[in-house]
């Protein structure tokens, strides 16, 4: 089993898109596949159709975890799109304060999905900051996983993380980084051929996923009906794109 962080402090990247499409894109392959959602802002869940509050969710067992009281992961699971989801909430937004005097309040998340068995990967959507919730996530995972949007903004947001995610190593010493997705890509554009340029001038070309996710409407539109991009339209130029990174990602295994 292993557990994959998708992280950036920089909003609107595609992280919950690729979490839900390369889980999906995995699911189709025969892998069994597990999604958290710790964002507050609950895009995850949202994205899979769950639009209505939660009472149960990632923060109750956070919580009950956290002051000692016994809980299972498993206990908030739910299937949502045909994906195995650990769901958020609003509450979460909570959670910072609530758990900023638990000792060992790092290792809460980890703790929880030690005992988890059967699945062979774990994909947590981390909020756009080093929270936490963030630092929870990170704790827990074997690896982290960056999508990045091919702009400056996003690239000096990345490099920020970088630097924070060097502190995070102490804590987690088993973590490592598993590469950069670029995500919203038009090749035609000269921004975005220049950013790919100096990522590519930056990072060992080993740390940068050679499939690039498109600009399509279709990704945007699947989600807004609650469907990964499989199931709303398996030929589109998104389909296309998040299989060939399920293949891609599947070698790095």
């Amino acid at each position: 089993m292993k557990v994959i962080s998708i992280a950036n402090f920089k909003g609107g990247v595609g992280k919950t898109t690729t979490a839900i499409n390369l889980a999906a894109g995995l699911k189709k392959k025969g892998k069994k596949v597990l999604l958290v959602d710790v964002d507050p802002q609950s895009n995850l869940t949202q994205s899979l159709g769950i639009t209505e509050d939660i009472k149960d969710s990632v923060y109750t067992v956070l919580r009950k975890e956290a002051f000692g009281e016994q809980t299972k992961i498993t206990d908030v699971l739910m299937t949502a799109s045909d994906l195995d989801l650990i769901p958020s909430s609003l509450d979460l937004a909570g959670a910072e304060l609530e758990l900023a005097s638990v000792y060992g309040r790092e290792q809460i998340l980890s703790q929880l999905i030690k005992p988890l068995k059967g699945y062979d990967f774990i994909f947590i959507d981390c909020p756009p900051s080093m929270s936490m919730l963030t630092i929870n996530a990170l704790v827990s995972s074997d690896y982290v996983m960056i999508p990045l949007q091919a702009e400056f903004l996003p690239l000096k947001g990345l490099r920020s993380f970088l630097k924070h995610f060097e502190l995070v190593k102490k804590l987690n010493k088993r973590i490592e980084l598993l590469g950069f997705v670029l995500t919203k890509y038009d090749k035609r554009k000269k921004m975005n051929r220049q950013i790919k340029s100096e990522l590519e001038e930056e990072f060992s070309e080993d740390l940068i996923f050679k499939t690039y996710i498109r600009s399509n409407i279709s990704l945007a539109n699947a989600q807004e009906k609650g469907m990964d991009i499989y199931s709303y339209d398996k030929n589109a130029n998104g389909a296309k794109d998040y299989n060939d990174l399920t293949k891609e990602f599947l070698s790095k295994f």
